[in-house]
Formats: structure tokens, sequence, C-alpha cells
């Protein structure tokens, strides 16, 4: 396996909006990563027989009638349907919530959307542009994605330079760091290249606030507690939007795995300055049954191709696997 540094190897019908519905509460939060339109792995998508038969109920966030969507079996297709049911382009949704129309990166979308949860959709909103002067080396940011090509902010540290910087606020989409455009490009390249930024000068960020409704204009969010102890899903069940292969219809994450993911969530961001609950899944799916880590250093350059992880990062994240395991007993 190779180590070092990681790198990049319509219109809407009466049928599909429901007005006054009620929205049952909840909460779910993960990542997710796609690489094409197809399926996100180059594959085409898996027969319209085999798609799971689910109805989801779908809002705008900051406000509109409720809709229901069925038929998707990966971010970019749930983004489609959720767009068609609401007359707009898919690339107007930034991310998604479960079970809350608020900014809350807790509840975030993303690999994992349990079988009674409600779907808010945030889109974009105002335009900014702001120029920030890096006095130290961490600027303090969490970069997480959507799945479909938009890197935005999921938490600002406490007392940091972006803290100090009171415009750019936690949901915020990065669209251009120094005129280039990123969109398209990954949570792990876009925490890069801002970490990569020269100390002791100024760069600008053009960003895309999601649109929010009049009763979420508040104080911004520094986003999800790294402390939080929160669940993947909720009811009965979960829809695992898979970046490679279809969706699949899984029991809720066991104890073990709850912490595996976390744990491995919180190396992800330590080392790289992300977090994605559905890369951190997969890697946790991919060591749990690995007798060394050599073994899980192999089987994660087979699953993760595109990836390059340092030694150190696979040594931690064998060892957080291994001690999620042993606190079940």
């Amino acid at each position: 396996m190779p180590l070092g540094p990681w790198r990049k190897k319509n219109k809407a019908t009466k049928e599909h909006l429901v007005d006054n519905e009620e929205v049952s509460g909840g909460h779910a939060g993960a990542g997710s990563q796609g690489k094409s339109a197809v399926n996100g792995a180059g594959l085409p998508p898996p027969p319209a027989g085999l798609r799971p038969k689910l109805v989801f109920h779908t809002q705008l966030a900051h406000g509109s009638p409720t809709g229901r969507i069925e038929g998707f079996t990966n971010v970019k297709e749930l983004y489609a349907k959720i767009a068609e049911a609401f007359n707009i382009s898919p690339p107007e949704i930034l991310f998604c919530t479960l079970n809350t129309h608020k900014i809350d990166m807790d509840k975030l979308l993303g690999g994992q959307i349990g079988l009674e949860d409600f779907i808010f959709a945030h889109i974009k909103g105002i335009k900014k542009e702001v120029e920030v002067y890096k006095s130290e080396d961490a600027l303090g940011l969490t970069i997480t994605d959507n799945g479909a090509g938009y890197a935005f902010i999921k938490r600002i540290k406490e007392g940091s330079v972006v803290d100090g910087v009171k415009v750019i606020c936690v949901g915020d989409h990065i669209e251009c760091i120094n005129g280039r455009n990123i969109v398209g490009t990954r949570h792990y390249e876009v925490a890069r290249m801002l970490k990569d930024l020269p100390r002791d000068k100024s760069f600008t960020l053009k960003l895309v606030e999601p649109m929010k409704a009049f009763e979420m204009l508040e104080p911004r969010s520094k986003g999800a507690k790294p402390a939080s102890d929160i669940k993947i899903s909720t009811g009965r069940g979960t829809l695992r939007l898979r970046s490679k292969g279809p969706a699949t219809v899984e029991d809720e994450p066991t104890e073990f795995e709850e912490k595996a993911v976390k744990k491995v969530d919180d190396l992800l961001e330590s080392y790289m300055g992300i977090r994605d609950t559905e890369l951190a899944a997969t890697m946790v799916e991919v060591g749990r049954d690995k007798n060394n880590p050599d073994e899980f250093a192999m089987a994660l350059d087979e699953t993760l191709g595109d990836f390059a992880f340092p030694d150190e990062f696979v040594f931690d994240v064998w060892g957080a696997i291994g001690d999620a395991k042993h606190e079940r007993f």
C-alpha cells in the first residue's frame, strides 16, 4: 500500500407535494462521498427493480410544502429527486439535515438515513466574499462535503483565526479560494489547500451560505461538538447510501460500530481537518475482521484505492477499531 500524504489516485407535480404534514423528531449524522454521476464509482446505477422501495418525506429547510421522494441509491440521485419535487436545479442543494430544518452539523445527512427520518434540504442563499489574514498555521476550520461536489464548513474552533471573522459561518459552502473555483474538489483536498496557504498573508474566500428562513436568523453556530455522543441514525433501520454499489437497508448500527466510527472520524479530523462518517464507516467495515495492521493496510488499499494513507494514520485507525471492540466487554 502506498504511504505518504493523502492524495487523489424539472417540473414539480401535485403528487410530489403534500401541504401541512407534521414532521417527527429525531437525529442522525453521517458523511458520504461520491465520484461520478453514475453511482459514484463509474458503475451504472442498479436496475430500478433492485432499488429499495422506500418513500421518504422532505422539505426545503427555509420553508416549503412537504414532498415525497423514492427510488434513489446514492446522494446525487437523492438530490436529483428532491430537486424534481420542488422544481429546482440539483446544484442549488448545498446539503441536507435529518429531522431538523436548522443548520445542525450533528444531524447532517450522509451515508445513512433512518427509515423514519425526515429530510430537510438546504439550498443556496447569499453569496459573500471575505478576506482573511492567516496569522497562525491553523485556521480552525473542519471541512466536509455533500457527496456531490460541494465542500463546506462543518466546524469552527473557538478562538481560532476564522472564529474572529464573524461573516464566516458553519454551513457555508466554499466556492473559491484566492479566485480558484473549487467546486467538485473533495473535502480533504480543500482542507489541504487551506493548510498550505502561507502564514502572515491574506487570502480571499468566496462563500455561499444556506438560505435561511426568518426564524433561523440567529448567532452563528460553531458546529458539531467533537465530544458529543451522536448516534448515526434513528428509527427501525437505516438506508445505507454507498459510494460503490447499490443502497442497502440495514439494521441500526451496533454499539461497537457507533463507537468505532466516531473514533475513526475523530482521527480523520485530527490528521486531515475533515469529518466524513461514511468514509469512517467504510474503514471500520474493512478493518473489523483483520488480524493485524498489515492486513488492514492492504484491505484499505483494495477498498479505497483513491487514497494513500500515512502509516501512522493507518496504525492509529487500527488501534481505534480494536479499542472499540474491547469496550464492548
